[in-house]
């Protein structure tokens, strides 16, 4: 199979991240990014500048329309998603499309369907799974080193909310989200959980604003029940920080809880092995320590490619991520009556 053409709308801060994972596969023989898009000229010019892109523009439909990609990676904040992914859907080009994936579920559900009846895959990019500990985790747990599920737990920690400048340097939109710390940060958890743990039934939430300088609540507690009889925590708050050498590398730690044995996520990307009544150990496990989050956006990318090569299945299907975005709602919900919901 010849090299699929892409293009990339969106050239801002996170979008380099996706721009070194394409002109990496791009090395790899299986792609070709062909144009970037902004409507900053600036930054259109700069990033196709600077990785190599043979051709940019400040409109979306022109460069669709004048390129016809095999792909479309749409980077942008997701004010702009609807009306990109529609876009593309009319163009019959097939699109990734970052998160979060919408302001409002309604909004998800439509682009979800205008891609359905085009004819054409909407993929999310929901990057967390495709973290090298969470691939080693799933792994682990299939081999049955854990036994029954118990629990899993995480504690966000990131450090980046405090003051009246909080985000504005890296992702300034942060601070007038009206829904900040589930909508744009622990939706990733909440996908990661239902990857390992399988699908929640019921949730319970408490969220607070930490910090006044920003818009949404920044910390709170989500507990979560699993369909197995597994429970799980959710605990967030992007003011205070953890050990770690990079706290954006996991953003915080894990603990996934078996009948057999614990497994413990640390700061570093480590993995420790505990089984039931004997010493922890590190389990060793094979990982590079390059780009956003251990090399997660190139293995979704790749993944991505991967599908349109060999028609291998999609983890990442706009329809099927409609259900993370269900339980987000549910813990909005259940945070404003101070109750358990049913999901």
């Amino acid at each position: 199979m010849s090299r699929l053409k892409g293009a990339v709308i969106g050239c801002g801060f996170f979008a380099h991240n996706h721009l070194h994972a394409w002109r990496d596969l791009a090395a790899e023989g299986a792609v070709e990014l062909a144009a970037v898009c902004d409507l900053d000229e600036a930054k259109a010019a700069q990033a196709a500048a600077a990785f190599a892109i043979p051709r940019w523009y400040e409109d979306a439909k022109a460069m669709l329309e004048a390129e016809r990609p095999d792909f479309v990676d749409v980077v942008t904040t997701m004010a702009s998603h609807r009306q990109l992914v529609e876009l593309a859907a009319a163009e019959r080009v097939p699109v990734i499309v970052q998160k979060p994936f919408a302001p409002a579920i309604d909004d998800c559900r439509a682009m979800v369907q205008a891609c359905a009846r085009a004819g054409v895959p909407l993929m999310v990019h929901e990057n967390f799974r495709f973290m090298p500990w969470y691939r080693e985790a799933k792994r682990l747990i299939e081999a049955g080193s854990f036994g029954r599920l118990l629990n899993i737990g995480f504690r966000l920690r990131p450090g980046d909310g405090q003051g009246p400048r909080a985000y504005l340097d890296r992702q300034p939109y942060f601070q007038a989200m009206p829904r900040f710390l589930i909508h744009e940060t622990a939706i990733h958890l909440i996908d990661v959980f239902r990857y390992l743990c399988g699908e929640v039934a019921g949730v319970f939430a408490h969220l607070r604003r930490l910090n006044p300088a920003i818009r949404g609540e920044d910390a709170g507690y989500v507990l979560f029940d699993f369909a197995s009889g597994a429970a799980g925590l959710f605990d967030g708050n992007r003011l205070t920080g953890f050990p770690a050498a990079n706290p954006r590398l996991t953003m915080g730690e894990m603990w996934l809880e078996g009948e057999a044995a614990t497994l413990r996520l640390d700061g570093d990307g480590r993995l420790f092995v505990k089984p039931h009544q004997q010493p922890e150990r590190e389990h060793a496990y094979a990982w590079q320590n390059q780009g956003f989050g251990g090399d997660c956006v190139f293995a979704l990318q790749q993944h991505v490619v991967r599908h349109f090569r060999d028609g291998s299945p999609l983890e990442n299907i706009g329809e099927a991520y409609l259900r993370n975005l269900e339980i987000e709602d549910a813990i909005y919900r259940s945070a404003a009556r101070s109750r358990r919901l049913v999901v």
